[in-house]
């Protein structure tokens, strides 16, 4: 796609790269372009699997000096697939697992590649965490340059309220430090604006006391659907900042093809009165399980891992609700047993505390208000069966649009969506879209949820 790739170019460019510079038919090129949505079946003409800051640069160069087309793969794990290119450039970081712990100064320094199972164990050495990601094979990039929401956000807000600096490769090629005294104005786009303004070849976090958390899941049959989320709501209203709860309709993790109502929980004070706070989610109704216990925080950022595996094909839809009630929950319950994969799940996650005390226009991720994420994800294996599918999971969202506004969380965009990545930055859009101007004025970073610098 775009311009001509000539033999000798990348000669050239292999004789100065650390790491490896693939091309189809190479050994390695066909798991490298392989993302975590196993609908993305795209070919890159190149593949820059980069070590360091300086292969990125001059993979930036590379594509922009071919005018040819570039993606950005950090973990992978975006379900629209942006990651891929068809006939491009494939910028690849996975490489890139380079991670420092500063436990004097509570910070953390990790390379685009990292994922946030690699972050949390290197961090947790040193009794500390960072917000980021309910599943902890999502990489720390794209994830926090997407906003961040995880299991701490009650208590110490979403990713990209810890994050102190950026190295950023810009579409010049030049590597540049932002932080909120370099350049306040790209720096506070970096926090919500996701790849639009280039590569993030490192990440500085500020990161917290967590060690030991109460975490775990409960889960229930689905006719209690409607009587356990009273009781989430109820709860969740009341919950300190130090608590963080979900809910799913899903299938019971056995393969048995059973849909239950699952609650996860992720406490992270003293853990009696953690296990006081949450008493009331536990017995909700009579529980098929209940595996709420004190547990490493790094275990409990994996307990939903296994319900999202690499590989399988996904087409996920995503809204805030604007009421969630009971007639809510009677239609997520109705499309979910219409539901033609056991694998499709609902997911809602509740936001409170931390992540709701920032303004809407202090980072570029706006939707801060009290209450409820959904989250509707669709999961098969048999590619026949793909049409089927993603029906059923924009039908569900159809059904429950009287509850939902026209706001979603940008990582959870789907590939089809680009009507809604305005209604995404909301109150931010102006503002972005005049920084892309001035940062990358020829949308060379245009595989993402786009802000069009031509955009009125």
């Amino acid at each position: 796609m775009g311009g001509f790739i000539g033999s000798d170019s990348v000669a050239q460019l292999r004789g100065r790269f650390s790491g490896h510079v693939l091309e189809p038919g190479d050994p390695s090129y066909e798991e490298a372009r392989r993302i975590h949505n196993g609908m993305v079946d795209k070919h890159p003409a190149l593949i820059a699997r980069c070590q360091n800051t300086a292969d990125v640069v001059d993979a930036v160069n590379f594509g922009r000096d071919h005018g040819i087309e570039v993606s950005v793969r950090g973990g992978g794990h975006n379900i629209a697939g942006r990651a891929v290119t068809e006939g491009g450039l494939m910028i690849d970081l996975a490489p890139m697992k380079g991670i420092y712990v500063d436990p004097a100064r509570r910070t953390v320094r990790a390379q685009g590649g990292v994922t946030w199972r690699e972050y949390n164990r290197t961090a947790h050495l040193a009794g500390l965490a960072t917000t980021g990601g309910m599943v902890s094979t999502t990489g720390i990039a794209g994830l926090t340059l997407g906003a961040g929401l995880g299991w701490l956000m009650g208590k110490y807000g979403m990713a990209i309220d810890n994050l102190l600096a950026v190295e950023l490769v810009t579409a010049d090629g030049q590597a540049q430090t932002v932080t909120e005294e370099t350049d306040a104005d790209l720096f506070w786009g970096l926090r919500g604006g996701g790849g639009n303004f280039g590569v993030a070849a490192s990440l500085e976090y500020r990161a917290h006391p967590v060690s030991t958390v109460l975490g775990g899941i409960v889960a229930y049959p689905l006719a209690d659907a409607v009587r356990v989320l009273r009781v989430v709501r109820e709860v969740a209203a009341e919950l300190p900042d130090e608590c963080i709860v979900a809910a799913g309709l899903v299938p019971a993790p056995d393969g048995s093809g059973q849909k239950i109502i699952a609650v996860p929980v992720c406490h992270i004070g003293e853990i009696e009165k953690a296990k006081r706070d949450v008493q009331a989610l536990r017995s909700a109704a009579t529980p098929l399980l209940d595996a709420i216990e004190p547990m490493p925080y790094p275990v409990m950022n994996t307990l939903l891992d296994g319900a999202y595996p690499r590989g399988v094909r996904n087409y996920w839809k995503s809204a805030f609700f604007k009421e969630f009630n009971d007639e809510a929950v009677e239609t997520m319950a109705a499309a979910f047993e219409k539901a033609p994969s056991i694998m499709s799940n609902f997911i809602l996650e509740h936001f409170h505390g931390a992540v709701t005390r920032v303004g809407a226009t202090e980072t570029a991720y706006p939707h801060r208000e009290p209450g409820y994420n959904l989250v509707v994800i669709s999961e098969w294996l048999d590619p026949t069966e793909d049409e089927a599918n993603i029906a059923w999971a924009k039908e569900s969202f159809d059904a429950l649009a009287p509850y939902t506004t026209d706001a979603g969380y940008v990582n959870y965009l789907a590939h089809d969506e680009p009507d809604r990545v305005r209604a995404a930055y909301g109150p931010n859009w102006e503002r972005l879209v005049q920084l892309k101007r001035r940062v990358d004025p020829d949308n060379f970073f245009r595989l993402n949820q786009n802000i069009d610098p031509k955009a009125e």
